[in-house]
């Protein structure tokens, strides 16, 4: 089975600070991100909600989609996630089923 790797984002809350990164295990790397073992930087700033989810088949392809999200200005960014998340919910709880 060929492996997915992730760019997810996470936020403190709605509008609030986002943080941006790539993953091959999306619930562990959330779940260590919650229980401050993952990042100084969500850890500080409690950024914990993730708020948007793109699945790759190619480490390449998500290295660089997360390379540009992160040269994105925050509109474009809050843009994006208020497309697929309107709501901002939490998605880690849809993550196991």
């Amino acid at each position: 089975m060929p492996r997915t790797y992730y760019v997810y984002i996470l936020a403190s809350q709605r509008n609030g600070t986002l943080y941006i990164g790539v993953t091959s295990n999306l619930a562990a790397r959330i779940f260590a991100h919650r229980n401050g073992k993952a990042s100084e930087f969500t850890k500080k700033y409690r950024v914990t909600r993730l708020v948007h989810i793109e699945p790759f088949t190619d480490v390449r392809d998500a290295i660089a989609r997360e390379k540009a999200l992160k040269k994105w200005n925050r509109g474009w960014k809050l843009r994006l996630i208020e497309e697929s998340n309107p709501d901002w919910d939490d998605l880690f709880d849809t993550l196991n089923g």
